[in-house]
């Protein structure tokens, strides 16, 4: 992500154009990716993982009393390498 959002309705945008790219870009496809469509599904979905940790991570700021803006975006591996 190029700024990472700082508030909550930041976020949310943020999750919703991810949303909204991705949707496009299956709408265009009519079920078959091409490479370039699907090195940017994945990029999107990387994009996605990281947008909902911090999204977890400001609520867990918010639950401890801790400021939420102090929750910080994490890079693509380790978001990737969480085991589900």
């Amino acid at each position: 992500m190029a700024d990472e959002p700082r508030t909550d309705d930041e976020l949310a945008r943020a999750i919703d154009e991810n949303a909204e790219a991705e949707h496009e870009i299956r709408n265009r496809s009519h079920g078959g990716l091409s490479e370039a469509d699907a090195d940017r599904m994945r990029e999107l979905q990387i994009e996605r993982d990281r947008l909902f940790d911090l999204k977890r991570q400001r609520q867990a700021q918010r639950d401890a009393g801790e400021d939420p803006g102090e929750a910080h975006e994490r890079d693509a591996s380790t978001v990737e390498g969480y085991r589900q």
